[in-house]
């Protein structure tokens, strides 16, 4: 049986695809399952205040320490560890050095939610 579409399997390095961009809070998606996409991104320094009413948003800290402040407290994630904001809560992520990691949420989401200023980065940003 002759295959005219071969398929090509080949992983997603996170390395790699860190080594194509270098600017902050600008998230790239990296792959989609389902209705989901999984986007990594590069921050540094103080985010705005922002919740997702109609999502929860996961954090996947691939390197460096990341610390989300709520109004009501705050949770630090290391190299390692992920953290679920559920949907309508709202918060900030904060990253005294370079952080980077992986966010997953639906397709279409803005990394500033409800709100849109300067720190609304261009969505559906393919590396």
């Amino acid at each position: 049986m002759s295959d005219t579409n071969p398929q090509t399997y080949r992983p997603i390095n996170f390395a790699e695809k860190y080594q194509l961009f270098d600017d902050r809070w600008a998230p790239r998606v990296i792959a989609e399952l389902n209705d989901y996409q999984f986007k990594i991104v590069r921050i540094e320094g103080d985010f705005v205040w922002h919740h997702h009413a109609d999502t929860d948003e996961a954090f996947i800290v691939l390197d460096g320490t990341l610390r989300i402040d709520f109004r009501d407290g705050a949770v630090t994630i290391a190299a390692g560890e992920m953290f679920v904001v559920p949907k309508g809560v709202e918060h900030k992520p904060f990253a005294a050095e370079e952080v980077k990691l992986m966010l997953i949420e639906p397709r279409g989401v803005l990394n500033t939610g409800e709100e849109q200023n300067e720190r609304t980065a261009r969505n559906d940003l393919w590396i």
